[in-house]
């Protein structure tokens, strides 16, 4: 029987990547998203991956639409907490809500998730976390004090979630991606862009597909004795 995955913003950039290397490799995905309606169904109407609508970032909606998934589709093995957003600015222009909102979403979407899906993980003995953290989490970045923080947390709450959840079958790992040729660079600057680039060691961005590689062998059923772990993919930027 396929494995029940849940990928939280699966229907873009990497979270789309990630969908559908998971449904390659056997998982039935669903694949959950925040916004934009007509671009989740097309996505779905292209990939014929389910899709679910609802806000990571608030406890309610995630424990309730876990219980939706399972209900419709049998208990969650795999979660990938991909879900992520940037509301970039310096110290001195950051705004509360700025920070409040990246951290709701970036960090506190994953502790919601998990805890929606690590108790059944655990009572059946088996459970794949990926967290999808970043470079920026590990090196800091200027005018993102809200992303690195919530980046860098997520590799904590990473290691602390594998401590509870290795003797009972339940591995939790991060990933922490490079700069990806995603949307979410696309309002970069190009002369800002061309410094980015000259700082990775192999010379270009990273690919999403890249990134769904790492999440699929840290998912696998050979993967049981990793967990714990961050892999860096960022093409040498930062050697953590």
């Amino acid at each position: 029987m396929a494995r029940i995955a849940i990928v939280t913003g699966g229907t873009r950039g990497i979270g789309e990547a990630i969908s559908l290397a998971l449904k390659d490799a056997g998982a039935h995905v669903i694949a959950s998203y925040g916004g934009n309606d007509e671009a989740a169904k097309a996505f779905s109407d292209r990939t014929g991956i389910a899709v679910q609508k609802w806000d990571v970032g608030d406890h309610q909606q995630s424990m309730d639409a876990v219980a939706k998934i399972e209900a419709d589709y049998g208990p969650v093995d795999i979660l990938v907490n991909n879900a992520g957003i940037t509301r970039d600015a310096t110290m001195m222009k950051m705004t509360w809500e700025q920070w409040d909102e990246v951290i709701r979403v970036d960090l506190t979407g994953c502790f919601n998730m998990a805890k929606a899906c690590f108790p059944g993980m655990r009572t059946r003995g088996w459970g794949r976390i990926v967290n999808i953290g970043s470079v920026n989490g590990q090196g800091g970045q200027i005018g993102q004090v809200n992303y690195a923080a919530a980046k860098s947390g997520i590799h904590g709450f990473t290691k602390s979630l594998a401590m509870e959840g290795a003797k009972y079958g339940v591995t939790a790992n991060a990933i922490a991606p490079g700069y990806i040729a995603t949307e979410m660079l696309s309002t970069i600057p190009q002369n800002v862009m061309d410094k980015i680039v000259a700082q990775i060691p192999v010379g270009r961005l990273g690919q999403a597909e890249e990134i769904a590689r790492g999440v699929v062998f840290l998912t696998a059923e050979e993967a049981a004795f990793i967990t714990g772990s961050t892999l860096s993919i960022n093409g040498g930027q930062h050697m953590y």
